[in-house]
């Protein structure tokens, strides 16, 4: 996946909500305006606030999730990089997502591509997600980190199914969003909040790639001995 260049100081508000998911929750908790504001640059909206701008920075860049996976990992370490750089950050997604989505979808509900329903979706991703995600922690990955067991295959193979499912509101999400592309005179908001879909889509896909690929493969044999 491209990365977007690390946040620079010089970038205007509008361009960190669009390019990096997630800023927007900074934003707002920092009252720094992202939306009518948005061409102010990140160093003088903190000046203006008074700010520290290092601090501001530092909470924008860290939602950049640049952590690399270990090379050749072991089950333990694939499954807290997992728990770190997809299960963490899920949780710090969806609800902004949603919140993103109910403005959107009132303040424009006249404009012929609002993706109407869009919150309602992002809510049951979110409920499904969050359930789909307790189960790995609290049963499955406990009994991986232990080494695995013959019966582990029951719960890898109800972990497969809900990933499919999975895979079908991802391709719904595209349908609601028109590819994740937001019309030509959107908002900031707008297009942060389809940079967040689209971000969100990535993630999920590659959370499942590592889960059904790299991961369960090597205890499902077990079922065998």
């Amino acid at each position: 996946m491209n990365m977007p260049a690390t946040a620079q100081p010089h970038q205007s508000l509008g361009s960190l909500a669009v390019q990096i998911p997630g800023a927007t929750a900074v934003f707002r908790k920092l009252k720094l305006d992202f939306c009518c504001g948005g061409q102010q640059s990140l160093e003088k909206a903190c000046a203006d606030k008074q700010l520290d701008l290092n601090t501001v920075l530092g909470e924008i860049r860290a939602l950049q999730h640049q952590q690399p996976m270990p090379a050749a990992p072991s089950a333990g370490e694939l499954i807290d990089h997992i728990l770190q750089r997809y299960h963490e950050v899920h949780r710090q997604q969806l609800p902004e997502l949603i919140r993103m989505a109910r403005r959107v979808e009132a303040v424009h509900r006249d404009h012929p591509l609002v993706p109407q329903g869009l919150a309602d979706h992002l809510e049951t991703m979110e409920q499904e997600l969050l359930e789909h995600m307790s189960k790995e922690e609290q049963i499955l990955f406990p009994l991986l980190k232990q080494g695995g067991h013959p019966m582990v295959v029951h719960p890898i193979g109800v972990m497969r199914h809900e990933h499919v499912s999975h895979g079908e509101q991802i391709e719904r999400l595209a349908e609601f969003t028109h590819q994740h592309q937001p019309p030509s005179d959107a908002c900031n908001t707008w297009q942060a909040l389809y940079a967040g879909t689209a971000r969100l889509t990535e993630d999920l896909i590659e959370h499942i790639h590592l889960e059904n690929n790299l991961l369960f493969p090597a205890f499902e044999g077990q079922a065998q001995h």
